[in-house]
């Protein structure tokens, strides 16, 4: 099953970071833009396929890019506008995520 989820991609001082506010935890680094952008995707998959494992329900994907960006402007508020010195943009990202039936998404 394919899911799309909004990410936030930030360009560290000394790496790529890459979450998804839609599923807390779920977050990834890579030393460059290509790496972090694969390296986000097999993120999503197996944060997924762990809440699977656990008989947990699978968010569905809720945030728009621009409630991820407004989302992300709160975080760095909360923290004193802590990492505002990075580039960051937010995109829609696509995974495909086998084990998922459609019955395991919730609202």
């Amino acid at each position: 099953m394919k899911l799309s989820y909004a990410v936030v991609f930030e360009r560290l001082p000394d790496n790529y970071g890459a979450y998804v506010p839609d599923l807390p935890g779920c977050i990834s680094t890579g030393e460059t833009w290509g790496e972090m952008q694969q390296m986000i995707r097999e993120a999503i998959s197996f944060h997924i396929e762990g809440m699977l494992e656990d008989g947990e329900p699978v968010p569905e994907a809720s945030m728009t890019v621009q409630e991820a960006m407004s989302y992300h402007a709160g975080l760095l508020s909360e923290n004193g506008g802590a990492g505002t010195d990075s580039d960051t943009t937010i995109a829609m990202v696509e995974v495909d995520v086998p084990a998922i039936s459609a019955g395991a998404i919730t609202a």
